[in-house]
């Protein structure tokens, strides 16, 4: 219930920031280039635009985007996840309701079917995915063969640093927050924990601890930190993917393969899962696991945990806890992530900064939210005058 009411807050906060778009979207202006000649750009809308988006934050996804593409002046058809089409369909009913005119929001249910249409409409002027990176990089192509803008949010393997100065109460918390708060199912979860030095051993008993001690349950229900997965596919290929770690050398220091909950049989459920000796040559080192796992690896020096982090295809997301600001500011310049939190376990900008990774979690240029999506959904003309 928490994590859904922090959800939606940060949608709002989306449309927030759009509201804004007055000054968001002014243009420059440059009086006499020459004799007689001034110089400005003014912003337009394209068009239309649509958004293909996941089942993870039904709410806050898809708000990432149409605010700014109806505050610029165009329309928006989302394609929203079929797993949970029904969320932000009433979204949509309430922003009719609160004055939008018909036509402007549109929601279109389907599967791939509905999102190569999309894809493939000559009327569609630009699309906006998340999703996993593999279906980004097709997205990204074939958006690209026809002309379209395109930003395509990927999938994520992030890494959270913990040196052995860091707090370590603050470290833990944050990552038994970042990695099972939503069963896992976020691009934003540290799934690997990078304990430097002495502060792995520290850092992984309160852990197992912490994570051990979680409330999974019914998602409703006030006291639940943690809710079952999204479909029983998932949950199979969450657990084959710890059956996998565990075959190639990890260790299972916590189990959450079998778990039941009282009451309900038929749940997706897989508990709080804790993988030591996970290397970036391991399947749950390498893919995104988007589930409750988390992975345990050493590093001798904050060189080498951003080494093993370089190791990995993606960039999406990192955080690191120490005291030491050179150590912070060291770790922001050589990351080579795009969103990173210093002593911060969920490193999610505020809707007036961008939000996106880099590598082979983001395709595109101009990312989701802030000065990025008035970008994105508005064409600068320039016009040039001699009177």
């Amino acid at each position: 219930v928490a994590e859904t009411s922090g959800e939606i807050r940060r949608g709002i906060e989306n449309v927030e920031h759009a509201c804004g778009i007055p000054t968001l979207m002014m243009g420059e202006t440059l009086e006499d280039v020459a004799r007689g000649v001034d110089c400005e750009t003014v912003r337009q809308p394209l068009g239309v635009f649509a958004g293909i988006t996941p089942y993870n934050f039904p709410v806050m996804i898809p708000m990432w985007f149409w605010p700014y593409a109806v505050a610029t002046g165009n329309t928006f058809v989302l394609k929203p996840s079929e797993q949970d089409p029904l969320t932000h369909q009433r979204i949509v009913e309430l922003a009719v309701e609160a004055g939008l005119p018909s036509g402007v929001l549109n929601v279109v249910h389907g599967d791939a079917t509905a999102a190569d249409a999309i894809l493939e409409h000559p009327d569609v002027s630009g699309v906006s995915f998340v999703g996993s990176s593999a279906v980004a990089r097709l997205v990204y192509a074939k958006a690209g063969q026809t002309g379209k803008r395109v930003q395509a949010l990927g999938g994520a393997k992030n890494h959270m640093v913990v040196l052995p100065d860091a707090d370590l109460d603050l470290a833990t918390d944050a990552a038994i927050s970042s990695v099972f708060g939503s069963a896992g199912q976020r691009c934003l979860a540290n799934s690997v924990l990078v304990g430097v030095g002495e502060a792995y051993d520290r850092v992984k008993m309160q852990l197992l601890e912490g994570a051990n001690s979680l409330r999974v349950g019914y998602g409703l229900d006030e006291d639940t930190f943690m809710g079952p997965v999204i479909s029983r596919r998932h949950r199979d290929r969450v657990i084959d993917l710890i059956d996998q770690g565990e075959r190639e050398g990890a260790d299972v220091a916590l189990d959450g393969r079998g778990f039941q909950v009282d009451g309900y049989p038929e749940g997706h459920w897989v508990g709080p899962t804790v993988l030591e000796g996970v290397e970036p040559g391991m399947s749950v080192g390498q893919e995104e696991v988007f589930g409750p796992v988390l992975g345990l690896a050493r590093a001798e020096s904050v060189e080498d945990a951003i080494a093993l982090m370089h190791e990995v295809a993606y960039g999406n997301a990192t955080s690191i806890f120490t005291r030491s600001g050179r150590a912070a500011r060291e770790f922001r310049y050589h990351a080579g992530i795009s969103m990173i939190g210093v002593n911060i376990g969920v490193a999610a900008p505020m809707a007036c900064f961008p939000f996106g990774g880099s590598r082979a979690s983001f395709y595109g240029d101009l990312k989701a939210q802030g000065k990025d999506a008035i970008e994105f959904f508005t064409d600068k003309r320039v016009v040039i005058s001699r009177w």
